[in-house]
């Protein structure tokens, strides 16, 4: 009998489908990595339960335990149903541009949450990043995660994610092109896909407001570059240790607009509910249409599920309160 011992052996093995519509103009196959077929809903399932099994393994993270991580809601609930399995408790530092359905779904699986203001420098002790690090002083017995900098994050993305397309498109694959956040994503399937086929083409899709692009091109860490932005997921105001920008071929900044309008369209034209980053991912390559051939094989990867964005980008109130909607 084909029967899962519990929820974290169904990560994983998602399916690449081609889309159709949106990219009908181009010259080539085009195909989307659609990893909201995950039990979380997201990617991050990936890497959240990798992460937990080498704090395991290292013995950071003990029976019993708490597990602390800032989290824009996707790894948060990837670690929650690990927790959930493995007999941990969960604490999650957001912040307040966070749509609340990912704020509800964490407390909906057992996590504690706490939000904190998205304007502030990473060093100020409101962030998000500062509350996750002060819970870890304070909480015995607990594990700070560390998503950005936590090496097991691309590792997971290397024993995976890019095992999984390489093999799913036997090897055909031309371009990757993922959205740009933590690094873990985009690095650790690349350095996969890479080792196969130097000759792959990684393009990281990025949202103006976020410094990666320019330390990407410049090895220049600009603030000046750092703005607020609406797109969830994806973006950075430092470069997470995740990152090997010599994997990466190029960078791609994508409005908050475009990406948003875009994942609608994948939705209606596609059949393809998906978040806000799966938007801008599409955009992003749709922008670098004139580096494609006609025997080019592109994989898109779209992150995670529209339900996690209903009060946001599926709105048509909020579309139009920013401006993204007549």
């Amino acid at each position: 009998m084909d029967i899962k011992n519990n929820i974290l052996e169904t990560i994983g093995h998602t399916p690449i489908i081609r889309l159709n519509k949106v990219t009908a103009h181009l010259p080539c196959v085009v195909t989307a990595k659609v990893d909201y077929f995950n039990p979380g809903h997201s990617i991050k399932d990936r890497m959240a339960l990798k992460m937990v099994e080498v704090a395991e393994k290292e013995g950071k993270l003990k029976p019993g335990g708490t597990i602390i991580e800032c989290t824009s809601g996707n790894t948060g609930m990837g670690l929650a149903l690990a927790a959930i399995v493995k007999g941990y408790k969960c604490i999650f530092a957001t912040t307040d541009k966070q749509s609340k359905e990912k704020i509800d779904i964490l407390r909906a699986v057992g996590a504690e949450v706490i939000v904190c203001p998205t304007n502030v420098e990473p060093e100020d002790p409101r962030s998000y990043y500062s509350v996750a690090k002060q819970l870890a002083k304070e909480i015995s017995n607990s594990y700070h995660f560390n998503q950005y900098d936590n090496l097991a994050n691309r590792l997971a993305h290397y024993e995976t994610t890019g095992p999984e397309i390489w093999n799913q498109t036997e090897g055909k694959i031309t371009h990757l092109v993922c959205t740009a956040g933590t690094g873990g994503t985009v690095t650790g399937t690349a350095q996969f896909l890479k080792e196969k086929n130097p000759n792959v083409q990684i393009w990281a899709i990025d949202v103006y407001g976020s410094l990666l692009t320019k330390y990407f091109r410049t090895g220049e860490i600009d603030m000046n570059e750092v703005h607020p932005y609406v797109s969830e997921g994806f973006g950075e105001d430092f470069v997470p240790g995740n990152y090997d920008m010599s994997v990466i071929d190029h960078f791609e900044q994508v409005t908050d607009k475009d990406g948003a309008i875009m994942a609608r369209r994948l939705a209606k034209e596609e059949g393809l509910f998906c978040g806000y980053s799966a938007g801008s991912c599409v955009q992003g390559l749709l922008q670098l249409a004139d580096r494609l051939k006609p025997e080019d094989l592109v994989v898109c990867i779209l992150h995670d599920h529209g339900s996690r964005y209903v009060g946001k980008v599926y709105n048509d109130e909020w579309m139009k309160a920013k401006g993204f909607l007549e």
